[in-house]
């Protein structure tokens, strides 16, 4: 499966199929650490329209398997936004290719430290990627955990 995996970036195009990898993924993943009235708020940012919208303000890239986008991830600036794979697809490779491809292109604007603000179904995703948990946000009772990592280094990885 990720050997047929391909990461690009996103097109003015892709706003639906990028809205409904995400919507999917907060109402079947994210609804077992979240309530039913937060995932509907959440989902709000993620409408088509809104997806269109933030084309225009992130780097946007998206995972595609055989001409079908699966996953999305997002820079903005020096943080890390809307990273979402396809429900069935998760635990695959997936998501850390997308994040390989973001911390890439911040190491390459010059971003020293990489800022995610984690869900709680997140957090194990992103500690295995070497992201510390920095301090705890909360929006009503949503809860986010704020990650940082450091990319010293990132471009000798590989």
């Amino acid at each position: 499966m990720t050997s047929e995996l391909t990461i690009r970036t996103a097109n003015k195009d892709d706003a639906e199929a990028v809205s409904r990898v995400i919507l999917a993924a907060l109402r079947q993943t994210n609804a077992k650490d979240y309530s039913q009235d937060i995932i509907a708020r959440v989902e709000q940012n993620f409408s088509p329209s809104a997806v269109s919208a933030l084309l225009r303000k992130r780097r946007v890239s998206v995972a595609v398997v055989r001409g079908r986008i699966v996953g999305t991830a997002s820079l903005d600036g020096s943080i890390v936004r809307s990273v979402f794979v396809d429900t069935e697809l998760q635990g695959r490779g997936i998501g850390k290719r997308l994040m390989a491809e973001v911390e890439e292109a911040a190491h390459a604007g010059g971003v020293t430290v990489l800022t995610v603000p984690s869900s709680v179904t997140a957090e194990p995703f992103y500690a295995g990627l070497g992201f510390k948990a920095v301090r705890d946000s909360c929006y009503g009772d949503e809860r986010t955990i704020i990650m940082e990592r450091s990319l010293n280094g990132v471009g000798q990885r590989r």
